[in-house]
């Protein structure tokens, strides 16, 4: 593990876990599930460019899918 693989795991888990008690507090599952999978998907992608590319898309979805 280096510092590199370090740094998204710190971005998007962060994210993720405001996204994840900011859907608990709505009652909206939609940005919980993301949360949860923004906080937890860097454990399993080893590649660091892989993982910048699905935390943009995952807070991409966050965006798009926040209101339903």
């Amino acid at each position: 593990m280096t510092a590199a693989a370090l740094i998204p795991g710190l971005i998007f888990g962060s994210i993720g876990f405001v996204a994840f008690v900011w859907g608990k507090k709505q009652s909206a599952w939609r940005p919980m599930v993301i949360g949860v999978v923004l906080m937890a998907y860097t454990y399993f992608v080893p590649d660091v460019i892989a993982q910048y590319v699905i935390g943009a898309i995952l807070v991409a979805a966050l965006y798009f899918y926040r209101d339903a």
